[in-house]
């Protein structure tokens, strides 16, 4: 029993532990030992979450802080540090796409970008659109507008006529000097307006030299003004039919909750218009609405660049948070806040149905292979060596029946004969498990492609690092096809000599392949790419006293063998570490292979 006396009247922050020390829950409160009570004083907390918590939780740590803003940020910092089962966590790999505007470039372009976390700084950025469709019918109906470039800066140096973006009437052919700087900014500045939402303002602008185009009868100049007119129009009507809010930039929150899982929507307002929407899932939560809001607007957005002037909140949040933010947080109380809570409800919904229907599949599987376990994490094993040369791994994971990429890991084979299947296979298992099992990290199956030899390498291994805790099977392809579509597959057990045949439309089989297509893909995929290094880097052996960093070195700096060889002597002196004597030796090569 944790005696609760014990603990300060003080702000700060608490971690819930188990028997083991791992961290199952933080929390911060203004008063500590107000707040623990009412997690173990039955009836004072009716959270559904709280009672499974409170059963596993042997000890609290408790840090004192000297203000409840303080409470908060330590509460952040612990929370992805910790990542504790019974907290919202963000995953910080979450991409955006956004319309951006390099507008120190000489001659600007509109490009989508994707980033992770924060932008770089140089461009105007607009967005970000969560939905990758809709940013690309933005830059679409804006290349009919506004006639920028879109060829690379690569292409524009080295084009010497136009491209036939410029034939209908899409480019103003920068590139071969069509055009003055003065009508190119022109069209810039009129494209960051109209991202900025000031449409009407160019329409009229549009309307009045279409009108003097016609009187000084420049009709062709006319028919296209008339035809940007037009498009400009139907984007904006477009627009109105559109969820509104005020000309700020906010993020209106949307929450719902069933039980401990609760899905959290953030609709994105731009300049009035809503252009898109952001969504998370988390089960297992033992946070009331504020303090998971609290918890999780601080990590949305304490390091990110690109902020809404305001965030509207389903529920009243601690002014400390406002503070901390640097961002106004409004609770939400219109119309609006009832259509993000729908998004919110209607995402869940959909998620809860599709987990269901993985979850029903990994069962299915689990009975068809007669596994000790629910296969909750797969992990599938695969090894490449076209010819003999460079032969490499992978191993991928599919986590609650979709694949999760971060667990993916690549292998070099270092200690097994070319050309030696069951060695490299045995030699990536080991490796994997062995270091698995120090992290705790085992999965629940293993799929290995191939037949009988590769399964029997896996029992073995197994049996000898004494896991018993992870189920095997091996998956052979009909004669060792590796194209996608329906084949007979060979689904080898380690409980039964002969392999189970599924039907060539079986569900589970599909999921088998999906699993096993993944990790073929993602092995040749590591093996061209390392055959393609030693290729390049062997075309520059030749060069006398140039080793294998030198050539690396070389390589990383100029990008091509080409470029290595039309290097000057000026640019040659620009490669860091590189001595007076061998710049002369490669040139010497240079001449020599010219």
């Amino acid at each position: 029993m944790i005696d609760l006396s014990r603990f300060p009247e003080e702000p700060g922050v608490y971690l819930m532990k188990d028997g083991k020390g791992a961290v199952l829950y933080i929390g911060k409160a203004k008063k500590l030992r107000t707040r623990l009570k009412q997690y173990f004083v039955p009836g004072r907390d009716g959270r559904a979450m709280v009672p499974f918590l409170t059963s596993h939780v042997t000890h609290i740590d408790t840090i004192l802080v000297p203000t409840e803003e303080e409470a908060l940020l330590l509460e952040n910092r612990l929370i992805k540090s910790h990542q504790p089962k019974f907290n919202a966590l963000l995953k910080d790999d979450k991409t955006f796409i956004s319309l951006m505007i390099n507008s120190k470039d000489p001659w600007p372009r509109l490009q989508l970008v994707r980033y992770k976390g924060r932008p770089k700084k140089e461009g105007l950025y607009f967005g970000p659109y969560t939905n990758a469709l809709a940013a690309r019918a933005s830059a679409e109906h804006l290349s009919k507008i506004f006639p920028l470039r879109q060829c690379s800066d690569e292409e524009l140096k080295l084009r010497t006529r136009p491209c036939i973006l410029h034939g209908i009437g899409r480019c103003i052919a920068p590139c071969v000097n069509l055009c003055s700087h003065t009508e190119y900014d022109g069209f810039v500045n009129e494209t960051i307006a109209f991202l900025k939402g000031e449409d009407q303002t160019i329409i009229r602008r549009l309307k009045k030299e279409m009108e003097s185009a016609s009187e000084a009868l420049e009709f062709e100049k006319a028919g296209h003004l008339l035809q940007t007119i037009q498009h400009l129009e139907y984007v904006v009507g477009t627009r109105k039919k559109e969820l509104k809010t005020s000309k700020d930039a906010s993020d209106l929150i949307g929450l719902y909750r069933e039980a401990t899982s609760v899905m959290v929507v953030v609709l994105l307002f731009r300049d009035g218009t809503l252009v898109g929407s952001e969504h998370d899932l988390f089960s297992d939560i033992a946070e009331d609405d504020t303090e998971l809001l609290s918890s999780y607007l601080l990590q949305k957005y304490q390091h990110k660049q690109d902020l809404p002037k305001k965030i509207l909140s389903p529920t009243p949040l601690p002014k400390t948070l406002e503070k901390l933010l640097g961002i106004p947080i409004k609770r939400s109380k219109n119309s609006l806040s009832l259509v993000a809570v729908k998004n919110a409800e209607a995402l869940f919904k959909q998620e809860k149905q599709d987990t269901d229907k993985r979850e029903k599949k990994l069962l299915d599987l689990s009975d068809l292979l007669h596994l000790n376990r629910y296969p909750k994490r797969i992990d599938c094993f695969d090894t490449s060596n076209l010819s003999c040369t460079n032969p490499v791994a992978a191993v991928v994971s599919f986590l609650d029946g979709l694949y999760d990429k971060s667990r993916t890991r690549l292998f070099k084979i270092k200690n097994t004969n070319r050309g030696d299947d069951y060695g490299a296979m045995r030699e990536t298992l080991e490796r994997r498990l062995l270091r698995a099992e120090k992290e705790d990290d085992l999965p629940d199956l293993i799929i290995l492609d191939g037949g009988k030899g590769q399964l029997n390498i896996g029992i073995e291994l197994l049996k000898e690092l004494n896991i018993v805790t992870v189920d095997l099977i091996a998956l052979a392809k009909e004669s060792s096809r590796h194209d996608k579509g329906l084949s007979q597959e060979k689904i080898f057990l380690t409980t039964q000599d002969a392999p189970i045949l599924l039907a060539r439309n079986s569900p589970l089989l599909f999921l088998l392949q999906k699993i096993r297509d993944e990790v073929h893909r993602v092995a040749i995929g590591f093996h061209r790419k390392k055959r393609s290094q030693n290729l390049i880097q062997s075309a520059l052996e030749g060069i006398p006293g140039i080793g294998p960093k030198k050539r690396a070195l070389l390589l990383g700096h100029f990008g091509s063998v080409k470029r290595v060889k039309e290097a000057s002597q000026e640019e040659l002196e620009q490669v860091p570490r590189l001595s007076q004597k061998e710049i002369e030796q490669i040139i010497q090569w240079r001449n020599t292979n010219q």
